[in-house]
């Protein structure tokens, strides 16, 4: 990538933010559609899936806080204080998560079936691979540590989406309701997992 000129650079990373741009507008939609339907169907992994999708509005928009500007110092500084802002999210959201799966499965809390959760997390199984995959692309040709860790949390968002379609989907079609849960607890040590990783300062932006 030695011989890429300044304008190839410059689209390049035009490219990488519009990407940004896409992950917070389909991340805050996602969000708003999760927790609606799963404060409707008393799915808490359908809410902390939900949870987590604001969480990682503020991851992308710390990126593109970071790429803004000029000077480094005060970028390293914005991506410092965003990265533990988001640590304490995904720690405080995976406790949440554990405690509302492990009450659920302790009263038996069924929760309703959901069609609409079950439509989201697929449509989000098909688009996160395509959207990380556009992201790594980025990331090599740009050498970006950034772009290259945002497409690992892209991924980790697609791991969120098999999983709750996995649980949702049970729920319906056999009508086993600790799917639901169970969805749940498989996903509090993954958002535990980012969450230490953003305090330790190597998620976002890396």
């Amino acid at each position: 990538m030695g011989s890429m000129s300044s304008a190839e650079r410059t689209a390049l990373a035009r490219h990488g933010r519009r990407l940004e741009y896409f992950t917070i507008a389909w991340n805050s939609l996602e969000g708003l559609v999760a927790i609606g339907a799963g404060v409707f169907a008393g799915s808490i992994s359908l809410v902390g899936f939900g949870v987590d999708s604001f969480i990682e509005v503020t991851s992308g928009a710390a990126l593109l806080w970071r790429m803004s500007g000029d000077d480094e110092g005060r970028r390293e500084h914005r991506e410092a204080i965003t990265l533990r802002i988001v640590g304490v999210c995904f720690v405080a959201l995976a406790a949440y998560v554990g405690y509302e799966a492990v009450r659920d499965l302790v009263s038996s809390s069924p929760p309703r079936p959901s069609r609409i959760g079950i439509g989201l997390a697929a449509v989000s199984l098909v688009v996160m691979p395509i959207l990380a995959r556009a992201k790594r692309h980025v990331a090599r040709a740009l050498a970006s540590g950034a772009m290259r860790a945002d497409a690992r949390q892209t991924d980790f968002c697609m791991y969120l989406s098999a999983i709750l379609l996995a649980g949702l989907a049970l729920n319906l079609v056999v009508g086993w309701w600790w799917a639901d849960p169970i969805a749940a607890l498989i996903m509090t040590p993954l958002i535990i997992k980012e969450g230490v990783s953003a305090l330790r300062g190597d998620s976002c932006c890396d």
